[in-house]
C-alpha cells in the first residue's frame, strides 16, 4: 500500500471510528469497538474495499497510533479524539507534572479566559512532549504550545487517562493551570 492511500484510509478510518460509524452503517459498541469483519464488510459494501492485510498495515504505520486492535484482534477501535458517546475504559493515571498541548495564537485569548475544553470531542488531548504539542498546533497555523501543570490539576482532584498511543486525556484544564511555553 503505497503511502498516498495508508493517508487516505488513515483519515477515513479515523472519521468513521471517531465521529460517524453510520455513514458505513456500522455501530460501535459501548467501548468504541466494532469487529474488524463488520467494518471490512461494510466499507467494501460501500465501494471503499481494503483488505485485512492493508488494515493491518495503516494501524502499524500509522505515525499517531490512532487505531487499536483488540488483544484477540478481532475488533478494532479509534484510541482517542471520539466525537460520538464511548467509554474506553481507560482507568486513572498520575500524570506527569507538566503535559502539554499545542493550539495557535489567535485562540489565546478565549483558552485562558475559558480554560481548555474538549470542544466536539470527549476529553481534552495533551502530550507529554513538546515535539507533539508542535505538530498538533501546526495544523491550524502558527503553532503555540501552553504548558499544563499537570501535577496541581492532580492535587486539585483532576482526573487524567492515558490512551493506548500516550495521549493524555481529560475532562477540562481551567486557565489557572495553564502557561505559554517560553519557547513559543
Amino acid at each position: 500500500m503505497d503511502e498516498k492511500r495508508t493517508v487516505k484510509v488513515s483519515k477515513m478510518l479515523a472519521r468513521i471510528l471517531r465521529h460517524d460509524p453510520g455513514r458505513i452503517g456500522i455501530v460501535l459498541d459501548g467501548a468504541g469497538w466494532v469487529p474488524v469483519d463488520t467494518l471490512l464488510g461494510a466499507l467494501a459494501a460501500k465501494g471503499n474495499p481494503l483488505t485485512r492485510a492493508e488494515l493491518d498495515h495503516v494501524v502499524a504505520t500509522n505515525n499517531k497510533r490512532r487505531f487499536a486492535y483488540s488483544g484477540d484482534g478481532s475488533s478494532i477501535r479509534a484510541s482517542q479524539g471520539h466525537t460520538v458517546e464511548v467509554d474506553l475504559g481507560l482507568p486513572p493515571a498520575t500524570p506527569p507534572a507538566v503535559l502539554y498541548h499545542g493550539t495557535t495564537g489567535r485562540v489565546l485569548g478565549a483558552i485562558f479566559d475559558e480554560g481548555l475544553r474538549p470542544m466536539a470531542r470527549r476529553d481534552v488531548h495533551l502530550s507529554a512532549d513538546t515535539e507533539t504539542a508542535v505538530r498538533v498546533g501546526s495544523r491550524h497555523g502558527r503553532p503555540v504550545v501552553l504548558v499544563v501543570d499537570a501535577a496541581a490539576m492532580a492535587a486539585a482532584g483532576h482526573e487524567f487517562r492515558v490512551s493506548a498511543n500516550g495521549v493524555w486525556l481529560t475532562s477540562d484544564v481551567p486557565a489557572r493551570f495553564l502557561t505559554v511555553s517560553a519557547g513559543a
